[in-house]
């Protein structure tokens, strides 16, 4: 009966596998403690693309969309529908191994799901491109438009991007050089090579480019800031906007979303600390643009565990928010750009407060840290406390500098006028 028992844990353990590999894995399921705080930003709304949600019946209407966008680009391709179809099975092993789930579809239905989502994604940004987008059902009615880039960049909602510009150039291989198209890096994957997918080519287009270059210094520290935002007020820090607008997943409304702000690079955390400042970057404050951090999050949790540049941002974001008050000042500076209704305080503290829960940090941007610990230094420095109350409570307004000057100039007029009496004693 044993040997009967070893036996059968002796053929199983033959066939276990690893879930993924740490090399080619980067497309993940969200971990269920990120997942459970905001279920809604990390699942798709109307489009699947890839095999994680393949399937939901809720996102069963826009396939039937899917499959004319596909057809649509089947015509203008220059190869062949089996041409096109083969690539994708000869990566189909490539494919199957960017997923930290195990998939659960043959190699022909994988292949065929991955071959429809990318002929829709090529045709959507051509159409864009080209700006045939009249009467077309995604681009002529801005929620649809809207809800289906939202679910372009979700973590779970992806294909990975190498696979996307096999079947563009091969679809398009004479037009690429000089023949009147745009190559598939143009559109607008610039760096297409070392990117794997769209949450990742968003958090790429986020990051100033030493970034991408040289990894920053990090230390083993959590990023703790020991004086909200208000409290910073009180103290004497002003708070100052660097740019406005400039991010978000940001869309520009003539070009669909799909263009980059090109005098922004990395803008967001372009943060500085000089001289009583703090300079902070714009950043609109909605629903989209909780999407758009958790999913980035999200990514860096799984994949980068160790750069985890808009985690740190948010993390400190949300130090110096930690009320509604917190928040108004921030509001009030033009740093947050507030598009929500009803008590939009409460809905931007909560905002940055709860993207980074839940999450786990083992370094941080040493940057942060220098921000952190040169806050709490200045706060702590009595004359700037001094100096804070003094504008506070005597100079605020035109009135109250006139009042206060000429309740100084009287002071000074009093004491000279007692030393001089004084002296004549």
């Amino acid at each position: 009966m044993e040997n009967d028992v070893a036996k059968e844990v002796e053929a199983m353990l033959e066939k276990a596998q690893p879930l993924f590999t740490t090399e080619s894995c980067c497309i993940y399921k969200v971990p269920h403690p990120i997942r459970q705080s905001s279920e809604d930003a990390y699942t798709p709304v109307l489009v699947s693309i890839g095999p994680l949600h393949h399937g939901n019946s809720r996102l069963v209407t826009m396939e039937g969309h899917k499959q004319f966008y596909c057809q649509h680009f089947i015509q203008r391709s220059e190869a062949s529908l089996s041409d096109l179809v083969s690539c994708v099975k000869q990566l189909e092993p490539q494919i199957r191994a960017c997923y930290s789930e195990k998939i659960e579809l043959t190699v022909d239905e994988l292949v065929k799901v991955i071959f429809i989502d990318c002929c829709f994604v090529i045709d959507l940004f051509l159409r864009d491109y080209e700006r045939t987008t009249e009467d077309d059902v995604i681009f002529s009615k801005d929620w649809v438009w809207n809800r289906v880039s939202d679910d372009l960049i979700l973590l779970e909602n992806q294909v990975p991007l190498f696979v996307v510009e096999k079947i563009y150039n091969l679809a398009f291989a004479s037009h690429l050089h000089g023949g009147g198209f745009p190559s598939f890096m143009w559109i607008p994957f610039i760096y297409a090579n070392s990117i794997e997918h769209f949450t990742d080519l968003l958090r790429y287009f986020n990051l100033p480019p030493s970034h991408t270059t040289t990894p920053l210094l990090r230390e083993p520290k959590a990023l703790v800031l020991g004086h909200s935002a208000s409290e910073l007020v009180e103290a004497g820090v002003k708070f100052q906007v660097t740019n406005k607008p400039s991010h978000r997943h940001q869309k520009n409304k003539s070009s669909h979303g799909h263009q980059k702000d090109e005098s922004s690079h990395g803008c967001m955390l372009d943060l500085k600390f000089e001289r009583g400042t703090l300079n902070i970057p714009h950043i609109e404050a909605d629903d989209a643009t909780e999407i758009f951090l958790r999913n980035i999050v999200a990514l860096e949790q799984c994949h980068y565990p160790k750069e985890h540049y808009i985690l740190d941002y948010v993390i400190f974001l949300g130090h110096l928010m930690k009320t509604n008050k917190d928040a108004g000042v921030l509001i009030k500076a033009g740093i947050i750009g507030c598009i929500f209704g009803g008590d939009y305080e409460s809905k931007v503290a909560n905002l940055f407060g709860g993207v980074g829960k839940n999450t786990v940090v083992s370094t941080t941007s040493a940057c942060y840290l220098k921000f952190c610990n040169d806050l709490d230094d200045y706060c702590i420095h009595p004359w700037h406390s001094l100096m804070a109350t003094l504008r506070r409570d005597y100079f605020t307004s035109p009135w109250k500098t006139a009042a206060s000057f000429g309740g100084i100039v009287l002071l000074i007029l009093t004491v000279i006028q007692t030393v001089c009496s004084l002296r004549q004693v």
